[in-house]
């Protein structure tokens, strides 16, 4: 007869009122500045009230097209350099973070320490410091933007960590990749057939966050004079803050849906581990 585990509570468990009140109270939260930043962008110009779509109109206005350009070449930029600071955390954080785990434990606490130390340090420090930097990046590379990503990178370096470091503990890796090499696998078909699919949530939720940095970073591509999403919203805020705020309100959505995704791809997860 199977026994099922189930996690063991520590502490008071509130009651289901507390629990629907406490969700109420945080969705509202959540909610009220969404609401009031959506009814500003929709807003007639000059009023209180109303609803009105002119301001999204006016994207396609030629007329008014200098406005949006350089916020459009911003949103191009922030997308390219979150590609690229993503493919950065899979290619090196990922199988450092695998190694320590297998076969390198001692580096665990190296690596922790690592990344985690960019958020002890404040932006505008790090960004100081890259300035000299990427003075002579640029004599190599040119004033490109798509450089910004090793700078934010290192940025998002904690907030790509925790996740997988969750899901790495939550998942007994020696044991799968022992299974897996007693069954004829080599190291790598091991770790690319049964330790990557399992560790498929914590980096989904790793470059969500990553993501999310590259495109609320405003420090570092303002101290070195790069044009990415948030330096072009701050100036098209100057000129035009209504679709400002509908393009600032649909990041968020954006980001918002994205979490939903990755939450609903990790419960169908667990509950097909759980039927199974």
């Amino acid at each position: 007869m199977s026994r099922t585990s189930r996690p063991v509570r520590v502490g008071a468990v509130p009651s289901k009122v507390t629990s629907r009140i406490i969700l109420i109270v945080a969705g509202l939260a959540f909610l009220y500045p969404l609401y009031a930043l959506g009814a500003f962008a929709f807003q007639p110009v000059g009023q209180h009230s109303g609803f009105t779509l002119d301001h999204l109109k006016a994207l396609t206005d030629p007329v008014r097209a200098y406005q949006y350009q350089q916020l459009w070449e911003g949103i191009q930029n922030s997308l390219v350099i979150a590609v690229i600071t993503v493919a950065l955390m899979l290619v090196f954080l990922l199988p450092a973070m695998i190694l320590a785990e297998l076969r390198f434990r001692n580096a665990r606490r190296i690596i922790e320490f690592v990344c985690l130390l960019p958020i002890s340090i404040p932006t505008v420090v790090l960004a100081v410091g890259f300035v000299p930097v990427y003075q002579q990046v640029w004599h190599l590379t040119g004033s490109v933007p798509w450089v910004l990503a090793f700078a934010i990178g290192i940025i998002a370096l904690p907030y790509a960590f925790r996740p997988i470091q969750a899901n790495i503990s939550g998942v007994d890796m020696i044991t799968l990749n022992e299974a897996a090499r007693s069954l004829g696998a080599g190291w790598f078909s091991a770790v690319w057939s049964i330790i990557l699919p399992n560790l498929r949530r914590g980096m989904l939720s790793s470059g969500l966050l990553t993501i999310s940095v590259v495109l609320g970073e405003f420090t570092i591509a303002s101290f070195l004079q790069q044009n990415t999403f948030q330096t072009g919203l701050a100036l098209l805020e100057q000129a035009d803050p209504y679709v400002a705020s509908t393009f600032a309100l649909a990041a968020l959505l954006v980001v918002f849906l994205l979490l939903v995704v990755i939450g609903s791809l990790g419960s169908g997860s667990r509950s097909r581990k759980a039927s199974a």
